[in-house]
Parts: C-alpha cells; structure tokens; sequence
C-alpha cells in the first residue's frame, strides 16, 4: 500500500511520514522545494499546488492519498483579497489533485480541514459536531468549507472514497505559531492576567492526529464521512499554561484581571483577536470518530503537553 502525503515537509506531515514507515508502510512525499529530503522516504517535489498543478507522476501507483498541504491561516493577512489567495491552493489545490486522483486510480483521499469551518467559538459548554450547520468566518475557513463540498462532488462523480477531519489547535514537538510563542512566554515565567478567565478549549497533540489520520486512511468505515477529532479531554487556558509550566519546572504567574478591562486593553493594543483566541471557548465533540472506527487517542493530553515541553525545553 503506497501512501501519497502533501506537505510531507511541515509539522504533522513529518510526524506522519516517521509513523507510517514505522509500521512498514511504503511512503511517497510531495514537498514544495527539491532541497527537501527525508530518510527512507520517497521525496518528489511538486512546487506550488493551485488549480494548475500537474500530479500524473506522482500519483502513479498510490492507493491513499493524505493531503495534508495548504494555505495556512494568518492573523493579519496583508494580500488584497485573501478569499482569492486562500482559495488558489485550499480550494482548486484541492480539488485538481482530487480529480487527478481519482483519475489515476487512488482509492481514499483523506482530507486535512479545520474546526473553524464549523466556527470560532462555542458558547454555553455546546461542543461542536459534525451534524452542526458550518459557519465558517474568515477566509480561511471559507476556503476549507468549499474544498470539502468540492471534494464530495468529486466522490459522487468517480469511484474516489473522501474522508474529511476537522481538527482544532495542534501542538506537539516541532510546533509553531501562536503554541510556541505561548510555550516561550511560559519558559521566560512572564507574568499573564489571564487567572480570572474561566473557558474550555479541545486540543489535538500530533501523534493523536497521526493516529487518527491513519485509522481514517485505512478503515472501510470512514469512506464518506467527516470527523472533528480531539484528544477528548478539554483544557482552559490558566489551566494550559499551568501545565505546560509544570512540565518545564518554571513557576507559572497567573494574576486575576477584569475580563472586560482585559478585552479593553486588548482592543487598544491591537491585540482583540489573539486576547478572544485565550479566552474563549472551543470545545469538540468526537465522540463519532470512536465510535464508528474504534479510535481512541493513544496519548493522553498531559502526556501531549509534557512531550511538547520537553521538546521545547531541549531545543532553547
């Protein structure tokens, strides 16, 4: 069985590739640079992917594509239409290797969407599931929406099984973005007013993504279905930070705030988006994906955030 995984390169597909060899599977990586290179992995450079991107070499042979290669997410995005940009890869990226795919013969293609198709936050201890209406706000999200709706046409129309995953934030060893300047505020012991903030967020660590990635590429009861996938046990952020200090032996320094000053001030410093990211809520229900494929994350989410400590401690 010949695995075909986009942006082989980044912080999950490394992960992916590392588990998949290790259970003896045979590995293809499309990565953006030829100076990419990966051990025991087939490395194929494939530069940008968009509607125009030519797949016929590389998809010779494979029987599971995952697609794990996008346009991320940015919190201040500078283009002038960035629906536009986001959709060139996310969207026709997407569907013109699915097509592709199906064409060439693959048999399952595996999906990386994002919760925030369903939406930003939740409200009232609601957890989001797949039966929610999506409400997708920003460009991003669109952008992902509109892949998945693309890639169940492209299902209907050949014999190409789709599974889609909607994960939450990810964080593990290799991490980037907003997780790592959160762990190097916590290594330094910064002082945060955030003690008084009383809110639920779901997590995924890595290797219960890759997990999960897995489980979907190769059980004939994903065929068809989306899954929002956690590490089922959700955290609010004094109690994040609190933890991630713990496992680094740095005392952590909490201070009670008023959050409607908090959220003033952060509205002033131009910092509203990333203060409402700390405080609110977003939970997952992924009951659906234990269910129906019998999954259960194989690491539990102390044992994510000490694994990701100690990374961190030991890169600085």
């Amino acid at each position: 069985m010949l695995f075909l995984i986009t942006g082989a390169s980044g912080f999950v597909g490394k992960s992916l590739c590392a588990e998949l060899l290790r259970q003896g599977k045979s590995v293809r990586a499309a990565v953006r640079s030829t100076h990419s290179s990966m051990k025991n992995t087939e490395v194929v450079p494939v530069g940008s992917i968009n509607g125009e991107t030519s797949w016929t070499d590389v998809l010779h042979g494979v029987d599971i594509v995952v697609h794990l290669a996008a346009r991320v997410h940015v919190m201040q995005d500078t283009v002038a239409d960035p629906l536009l940009e986001f959709c060139k890869v996310n969207l026709h990226g997407t569907s013109n290797l699915a097509r592709q795919a199906a064409h060439a013969g693959v048999k399952r293609f595996i999906y990386v969407s994002s919760i925030k198709v369903n939406g930003e936050e939740t409200q009232n201890t609601k957890k989001y599931s797949e039966t929610d209406i999506p409400a997708p706000q920003d460009a991003y999200a669109v952008s992902k929406w509109e892949a998945e709706q693309a890639l169940h046409r492209i299902a209907r129309e050949t014999s190409l099984e789709i599974v889609i995953l909607r994960p939450p934030l990810v964080y593990g060893p290799g991490v980037k973005g907003n997780f790592a300047h959160m762990l190097a505020t916590v290594a330094r012991s910064i002082p945060l007013p955030l003690a008084s903030v009383h809110n639920q967020r779901s997590l995924l660590y890595v290797a219960n993504l890759v997990s999960a990635l897995i489980t979907a590429a190769t059980n004939p009861s994903a065929a068809g279905q989306t899954y929002l996938v956690s590490d089922g046990e959700d955290i609010s952020t004094p109690e994040l930070l609190r933890c991630l200090a713990s496992a680094m032996a740095v005392p952590s320094h909490l201070i009670p705030f008023p959050l409607v000053l908090l959220r003033g001030a952060g509205r002033v410093l131009g910092k509203h988006i990333q203060l409402e990211r700390l405080m609110g809520s977003l939970q997952i229900d992924s009951d659906k994906i234990r269910r129906d494929l019998n999954w259960i994350p194989p690491y539990s989410l102390q044992q994510g955030l000490q694994a990701t400590a100690e990374w961190y401690q030991n890169k600085t």
